[in-house]
């Protein structure tokens, strides 16, 4: 299957890396903004992907270059014709100060995705609301809850943990208008 690199979308390309990372032996999870994006269909999209591994980049840098990805700096990689760049994010996979428990997978016609679950996706986007006073990151983790399927319990349960009583109650006014 040809690849038309500049024309590629984020889900595809998350496919794409994902296959040619686990023909290589890497598992990597699909995390940040990239997340958003598969989640929302686009009506945010992210400029990167970004994945969580345990592997060298040794390994991650023979692993892209096969796909015609170049080491830009320590843990980026970019490919001219390609739109968005490839990130590399230090382990563990966690978010806020607890870990993540499940992954979600979504198969599609260039392979499966590993990526947060769209709960995790929505933490994700308030631990940078509750911590940095990010508003677009509320903004994108109201996107999610509005188009997806999510457990509002467990968003409010990881919130309190997080000591965000109140930022949360932004977030359950903003996902009810």
């Amino acid at each position: 299957m040809k690849i038309d690199w500049e024309k590629i979308d984020i889900k595809s390309l998350a496919a794409i890396i994902s296959k040619k990372l686990n023909e290589k032996g890497i598992d990597a999870i699909l995390v940040g903004g990239a997340c958003i994006s598969i989640y929302t269909e686009n009506k945010y999209l992210s400029g990167d992907l970004d994945f969580i591994s345990h592997a060298s980049l040794k390994q991650l840098t023979a692993a892209l270059s096969d796909l015609g990805f170049q080491r830009k700096s320590s843990r980026h990689f970019i490919r001219k014709e390609c739109p968005f760049f490839i990130e590399f994010v230090a382990p563990p996979l966690s978010i806020g100060d607890e870990p993540v428990k499940s992954i979600r997978e979504i198969k599609t016609k260039f392979g499966k995705i590993s990526l947060l679950t769209p709960t995790d996706s929505i933490k994700d986007r308030l631990a940078a609301f509750y911590h940095w006073n990010d508003p677009q990151a509320l903004e994108q983790a109201i996107m999610v809850a509005k188009a997806q399927k999510i457990d509002l319990y467990e968003i409010e349960r990881w919130s309190m943990q997080e000591g965000h009583e109140g930022k949360y109650k932004i977030f359950i006014k903003m996902i009810r208008i």
